[in-house]
């Protein structure tokens, strides 16, 4: 059986979508098998929440009188990008202030939240931009746009973090207990969106998502995307593989799902909530949205030397279901984890996508370019 985008719409139209979430279909694909699992459901929404890095925001402040070409700008004292046009900035979320803790991820925070924002930006100067200095405060609704655009955003894998020198490290990981005491870890195994289509059949520039709390878009593979990545049996990439670069408006996007984040010894980063629905085409999309967590797996990589110095190593792979159990076995020894990324709030987000499916709020779009993966 095959069914198509439409036709799926066409039942989200009706009320007859059946929805579930991913954590569910895992359950009904275990008990009755996917070709059953097929016929019956129609969507499967996925969830992740964590910090990722490559993101930003995209604002045009409008003018100003007289007007101004931004040479330099800062917002709440955090350098944005201006090399764009007359009042667009770039705003980095790793980008940090003199002020300990606060970055750019946060200063997005303080915007999706209702709160003013400070700009203090210098101009060029020029016969269409006279103006020299522009000093005043901005938020949400008295700023023209403002667009989350993230460029690398939802790893359909990642690294295991751990250090086996004899010093504690810090790294984007969390921080790291020397000889294996710990081990930092990120992503929502059998409720990430690119785990549940391995091979990018449904995802791809145009998909319409969960983000932020409110809708985006795919805009195509994320930076470092790896279309060809080693996989296990099921198809699961066993690394860090695929990524999708995002965006959508910031203005209708809730502070509970995009949060700033400080991350000890390394920096400022964005937690992100990204969402997206799998269309049930056929049994194989079935059978890949009832991955568990059993079945993903994860390599092991020491960031006190392999990853600093990329010579490809790995200590081994660990499920999801073991790295959210609490303690994974790494060359013969027991290691507790620790994970930066919220799974709650990943299953909170598909469930939410799940009610706004069923109130006929959100429709599914057919990507208008795929994302290459073998």
């Amino acid at each position: 059986m095959h069914k198509s985008i439409e036709e799926i719409n066409t039942r989200i139209k009706s009320g007859t979508a059946v929805v579930l979430t991913a954590g569910e279909m895992t359950e009904l694909v275990a008990e009755q098998g996917p070709a059953k699992a097929a016929k019956l459901v129609d969507i499967v929404t996925t969830g992740t929440f964590g910090p990722m890095c490559s993101s930003g925001l995209l604002i045009n402040t409008g003018h100003s009188s007289p007007r101004i070409n931004f040479r330099e700008a800062t917002l709440n004292g955090v350098s944005a990008y201006c090399g764009i046009a007359a009042v667009d900035l770039f705003l980095g979320a790793t980008a940090q202030s003199e002020t300990p803790c606060y970055g750019g991820a946060h200063v997005i925070e303080d915007l999706v939240s209702g709160r003013s924002v400070y700009l203090d930006a210098e101009g060029h100067s020029t016969d269409c931009y006279p103006r020299k200095e522009l000093a005043a405060s901005l938020n949400i609704a008295t700023i023209a746009s403002a667009e989350l655009t993230n460029f690398r955003n939802s790893y359909q894998n990642y690294n295991v973090a751990v250090n086996g020198s004899d010093r504690e490290i810090k790294t984007y990981l969390g921080v790291l207990q020397p000889k294996l005491k710990n081990a930092g870890f990120s992503g929502s195994g059998e409720y990430s969106p690119l785990i549940n289509d391995p091979y990018f059949r449904t995802i791809g520039t145009g998909t319409r998502i969960f983000l932020g709390g409110g809708t985006g878009w795919v805009t195509g593979p994320g930076t470092q995307h790896c279309s060809n990545p080693r996989r296990g049996p099921n198809g699961v990439p066993t690394e860090g593989a695929g990524t999708i670069s995002v965006r959508g408006d910031l203005k209708g996007m809730n502070p509970r799902f995009l949060r700033g984040v400080w991350i000890n010894g390394y920096g400022v980063s964005l937690s992100v909530g990204v969402g997206i629905p799998i269309p049930i085409l056929d049994e194989e999309m079935a059978r890949f949205t009832g991955v568990a967590d059993r079945d993903i797996l994860a390599p092991v990589v020491d960031y006190s030397s392999d990853y600093p110095e990329q010579n490809g190593k790995i200590l081994g792979h660990v499920t999801y279901r073991d790295l959210y159990a609490g303690e994974i076995e790494v060359q013969g020894k027991k290691v507790k984890t620790f994970s930066l990324s919220n799974r709650k709030q990943g299953e909170a987000i598909a469930e939410e996508l799940k009610q706004w499916i069923g109130e006929k709020k959100f429709y599914l779009t057919s990507p208008a370019a795929t994302l290459n993966a073998v």
